[in-house]
């Protein structure tokens, strides 16, 4: 049985340092795929009633997590946590994570939408040369819900490798066709992929019967402030059913640089619950700046 802490292998890695995402095949059972499905669809029911879905009926809600007890496990599902640690290192939480409802439309929606997640990430660092890619700082896990074995159905459209460019050139005016390269994520229900947040990406069209359903969860360095609020209620069921490292994944910690430290009275690196975890299971390796 997989437990979250398997090592991703040389293999996996390079694949996704290369193509900058990596699709994971099976990565929910049916049953669990199922029981996510529904904890959406209670939600939309929920936004569509408060009247917080779009003009199209689709929903985009951010900070989902805490909706139900399910969400909250995907911060550590075994077949795809090895990609955060494994990617990322110890030092992390969850930062952005949404939930996305795209119902079928006749029409595309207007614009250009190819972009890298991050914002001022992609302007603010300065960079000795160019031409060099900037850090990845985040990445993005998405589990898919609904079926987008097959094109059209508003799967994310990705450029394979365009991690490393930090520009792409835009159509100066309609029609916005999409750049050499792309290509859309088909996958299958139950289905994740995991992407560089430098990632070129984008919507896509969904001119299917299908509605597309996806849960994104992202994760980055506790040195950088969320993106989405995270409404958390510590006298919850929910938190109290949290583990230790998932209550770190949810920015729990009364110090971003050490952790429970205060008043900078020495580093304690030991006690961040995800670093302890793996100390403990001989997976810390002095090798990987991000594994030390």
């Amino acid at each position: 049985m997989e437990t979250g802490f398997e090592p991703i292998g040389d293999e996996k890695r390079t694949e996704f340092l290369e193509q900058g995402f990596t699709l994971l095949p099976g990565a929910l059972t049916e049953d669990h795929r199922r029981g996510l499905e529904a904890a959406v669809d209670r939600v939309y029911a929920e936004e569509a009633a408060a009247g917080r879905t779009g003009p199209d009926g689709g929903l985009h809600l951010l900070g989902f997590l805490s909706r139900d007890d399910r969400f909250g496990e995907l911060l550590t599902h075994p077949t795809t946590f090895p990609y955060v640690w494994g990617l990322l290192g110890w030092n992390v939480y969850t930062h952005h994570n949404h939930l996305d409802l795209t119902p079928p439309a006749p029409e595309p929606p207007p614009g250009w939408a190819w972009h890298q997640d991050g914002y001022r990430q992609n302007s603010d660092p300065e960079t000795l040369d160019p031409a060099l890619p900037r850090p990845m700082f985040s990445l993005k896990i998405a589990y898919v819900l609904s079926d987008l074995s097959g094109t059209g159905r508003g799967a994310t459209k990705i450029i394979p490798g365009s991690h490393r460019w930090n520009t792409l050139p835009r159509p100066a005016e309609p029609p916005y066709r999409d750049p050499e390269g792309a290509v859309e994520i088909v996958a299958n229900p139950g289905d994740a992929f995991v992407f560089d947040r430098r990632l070129w990406h984008s919507r896509s069209p969904n001119r299917s019967g299908i509605t597309r359903k996806l849960l994104f969860v992202g994760y980055t360095y506790r040195w950088i402030r969320p993106l989405d609020e995270l409404p958390l209620d510590r006298a919850s069921q929910w938190w109290a059913d949290r583990s230790p490292v998932q209550r770190q994944l949810l920015g729990d910690g009364t110090h971003t640089a050490n952790f429970w430290g205060i008043n900078w009275d020495g580093y304690l690196d030991e006690q961040i619950p995800l670093r302890r975890e793996l100390r403990q299971r001989g997976l810390l390796d002095r090798s990987v700046p991000w594994l030390r």
